[in-house]
């Protein structure tokens, strides 16, 4: 197995390995944004996308980038990325490879923490990164403006106010029902 830092003949092997968290689009915007990223990190020194190459073949590639734990914990940090192995490289040793090769960056860089940032849903992944000591530290959600607009408007339009709790309309009208029933039944 080698690990390399990746070139430009990797473009393609590299959408393969993180098609499914590129932007969504064609394959030639998707191969556009992988070089843009490339080159990016071709001319910072604080960044790198690594490669590895099982038999002659990228079996697997992660993105480095030296930074900080957080925008708010300026406490310096590696940022590992979407470390990727092809399903028929799983088990050679090549994920290791790649956090072996995420180490030695942060080392190069003098910085003592690598924090790493894989997909929820992929559990081989996130068991992997337990068992190299990575603990679970937040969690990234995303959604499009359009969907957290109409879920802000639908809260503002149901009519809740900063002076009124959120379920006490609801208890107020539960009251009001056993008052009525109980005035029925009484009269």
């Amino acid at each position: 197995m080698t690990v390399r830092a990746a070139v430009v003949d990797d473009l393609p092997a590299l959408r393969e390995l993180w098609g499914d968290i590129l932007r969504r689009g064609t394959a030639d915007e998707q191969l556009a944004d992988l070089a843009r990223v490339l080159d990016e990190a071709g001319s910072d020194p604080g960044q790198s996308i690594v490669v590895a190459e099982y038999d002659g073949e990228v079996a697997g590639a992660i993105h480095l980038s030296a930074t900080t734990l957080t925008p708010l914990n300026l406490e310096p940090a590696v940022l590992a990325v979407s470390p990727h192995v092809l399903p028929q490289f799983r088990r050679h040793g090549v994920g290791s490879a790649l956090i072996e090769a995420a180490v030695r960056f942060a080392e190069a860089q003098g910085i003592a923490t690598i924090s790493t940032a894989a997909v929820a849903s992929s559990r081989d992944a996130n068991r992997f990164m337990a068992r190299l000591s990575f603990t679970p530290q937040a969690t990234l959600r995303a959604a499009t403006t359009v969907a957290v607009r109409a879920k802000l408007s639908a809260r503002r339009s149901a009519g809740r106010s900063a002076t009124r709790p959120a379920g006490s309309r609801h208890i107020d009208r539960v009251l009001a029902a056993r008052r009525i029933s109980r005035e029925n039944i009484a009269g």
